[in-house]
């Protein structure tokens, strides 16, 4: 199939800021829903010849596909896209905001709702 270049290059930048990409198994669908100026049909098929080549991993489940950026398919996208290699798609960031609160402590075994249940409180 012909995909014109500004959809292919759509979907792939796209695809490398994310990480990943969902499509509904409709080939009529007249846009892709997070791509609205790329049919969806177009989305599948080219996202069929990156998994030919082993650039993505792909998931079906309940009438949708997903699609997995590989690590060769990042270096190809970073090619493609003639972008450095500081940028990464969003699924390699690392959380920006971890929480800096204390771990809870350890109550003594024998302390009032902690550790282990003394025997005389079965019955």
């Amino acid at each position: 199939m012909l995909i014109p270049k500004k959809n292919r290059k759509a979907v792939y930048e796209h695809l490398f800021k994310e990480g990943v990409m969902v499509a509904k198994k409709d080939f009529n669908l007249p846009a892709h829903p997070e791509l609205k100026s790329v049919p969806n049909l177009q989305v599948i098929k080219t996202m069929q010849s990156l998994r030919s080549r082993g650039y993505v991993k792909e998931q079906f489940a309940w009438r949708h596909y997903y699609w997995y950026l590989e690590n060769e398919g990042i270096t190809y996208l970073r090619d493609y896209l003639h972008l450095p290699t500081e940028i990464v798609p969003s699924t390699l960031k690392r959380a920006a905001g971890r929480s800096n609160t204390a771990a809870p402590k350890a109550r003594a075994q024998g302390a009032p709702g902690g550790g282990l249940p003394n025997s005389d409180d079965r019955d």
